[in-house]
């Protein structure tokens, strides 16, 4: 008879559950490394366990992030975790499909047949920006000391920016001029620009997709202005559009809308492929009209990963899974696809906004229509009404919806607003799940007012 020794299974059992384990019994390590390893199933389960006390991304309406994506993006991700997207020379066919992401994106935004397509993959929109804003400054340089006048003073010009725009303007030494809010507007004004541009405007930022209501700024327009600020004063002030998410929505929804580079003033387009370009977090675009619009002395040369490349970002070592992720649903979806998921979104928004002003105490600021699939409103007699918006986020919150509340901008931040953004995997019927807790929240928000605000300022969103 074959005579068998017993193991000590005494701590592969007690780990074999992970909420019996050794490490489930401790608070987790905050501020020292562990003396020792862990099972992979123990830490993993336990801090996706934590992970539950985030909020529910299906829920978010307050983000203009992609928050659901297939298998196939999923799958790629994984293929493409060891992949450093400036390393062109070790992951060349990485490279090759970002070029061929920016060719795409020249296309779509209308770039001069005839010449090559200027641009590259950054981490999102706000690097995006900041590359483009940096162009601006260096050519608006270049013209000033080729005529033999001061550098020291430029200025930007723009209406209710993103916060990256204030970043920019403070890191690279430029004046922000924001223009304020005129009544009963949501956006830059082309008549307003007289009053703010001058000889030191690096370019005017136009946004496509205001972040705070969602609409549409008039790139044409304001376009017609600059070329009439030309003509009276010699000053050629270039556009660069801001379409974080408006880049993505306007050529499947709106294609009759010219804000691209059809109009010669647009210099340069950034957009975020991790908004409505459906890319999971991590990717933006930049566009130039031509190669002569990116001054060569923003650009490096970099020899030291075994080519000579050149490079414009202000991040190095980055992830290509979301550049590879980005090709994959221009190839997957194409333009009609992008069109039926756009489209869809549009219309759940526009639904949305019917019931919102079916409801009673709601003025609607933008409807769905002609911009994002998105709805912005206030509450049309803040005065006379028992409760605030705060207060309905906070009601919406107990139901998980994460709905967001702020002032807008100068000379409009009196007005408080709410937007809900609709995005692809957000579903009509959880709209109208949505419509129905915002009902039940007013009907108790209105029998059952809240206590009078505190004097101390309100939490609300922040861009």
């Amino acid at each position: 008879m074959a005579l068998h020794e017993t193991k000590d299974v005494s701590r592969q059992d007690a780990d074999t559950d992970v909420f019996a384990s050794t490490l489930s019994g401790q608070i987790l390590p905050k501020y020292r490394i562990p003396e020792d390893h862990s099972p992979t199933e123990v830490v993993y389960e336990l801090l996706r366990n934590e992970l539950l006390l985030d909020g529910n991304a299906a829920q978010n309406l307050a983000t203009f992030c992609t928050t659901w994506s297939d298998e196939g993006v999923h799958r790629l991700m994984n293929v493409c975790l060891d992949k450093n997207m400036i390393d062109k020379d070790e992951y060349p066919q990485t490279a090759e499909i970002e070029s061929r992401c920016v060719n795409i994106l020249a296309d779509l935004w209308n770039a001069p047949a005839g010449t090559p397509a200027t641009g590259c993959s950054t981490t999102g929109s706000s690097e995006a920006a900041m590359l483009g804003g940096l162009a601006l400054k260096w050519r608006w340089r270049e013209r000033r000391r080729a005529a033999g006048l001061p550098t020291d003073r430029p200025n930007l010009v723009c209406g209710p920016v993103q916060i990256c725009w204030d970043k920019f303007a403070r890191y690279f030494d430029v004046e922000l001029r924001q223009v304020p809010l005129e009544p009963g507007a949501t956006g830059l004004q082309p008549h307003q620009l007289a009053q703010y541009v001058d000889e030191n405007t690096i370019g005017v930022v136009a946004i496509l997709g205001v972040t705070y209501t969602c609409d549409y700024e008039p790139v044409a327009e304001l376009a017609a202005e600059l070329d009439r600020i030309q003509a009276e004063h010699g000053w050629d002030i270039p556009i660069h559009v801001d379409g974080a998410s408006g880049g993505f929505v306007a050529p499947f929804l709106h294609p009759d809308v010219v804000w691209d580079f059809r109009l010669p003033r647009v210099a340069s387009v950034n957009t975020s492929g991790h908004k409505y370009g459906l890319a999971p977090l991590g990717v933006g675009w930049i566009i130039w009209r031509s190669a002569d619009m990116l001054p060569d002395d923003l650009v490096f040369k970099v020899d030291y990963l075994g080519g000579d490349m050149p490079t414009f970002a202000l991040n190095f070592s980055r992830p290509g899974g979301e550049i590879i992720a980005q090709y994959y649903l221009f190839l997957r979806l194409g333009r009609g696809g992008y069109t039926r998921v756009q489209q869809a979104c549009a219309d759940t928004a526009q639904y949305l906004a019917r019931q919102i002003a079916d409801m009673g105490p709601f003025t609607l600021l933008y409807d769905g229509k002609g911009a994002l699939p998105a709805v912005s409103y206030t509450l049309t007699d803040p005065d006379a009404s028992p409760f605030t918006l705060y207060d309905l986020s906070d009601r919406l919150r107990m139901r998980g919806w994460q709905v967001p509340s702020y002032p807008l901008p100068a000379d409009r931040d009196d007005t408080v607003i709410q937007r809900v953004l609709v995005r692809h995997g957000v579903t009509r019927d959880q709209i109208a799940l949505l419509v129905e807790d915002l009902r039940r929240a007013v009907e108790h928000l209105t029998t059952s007012p809240p206590p009078a605000p505190a004097t101390a300022p309100r939490s609300g969103f922040h861009h």
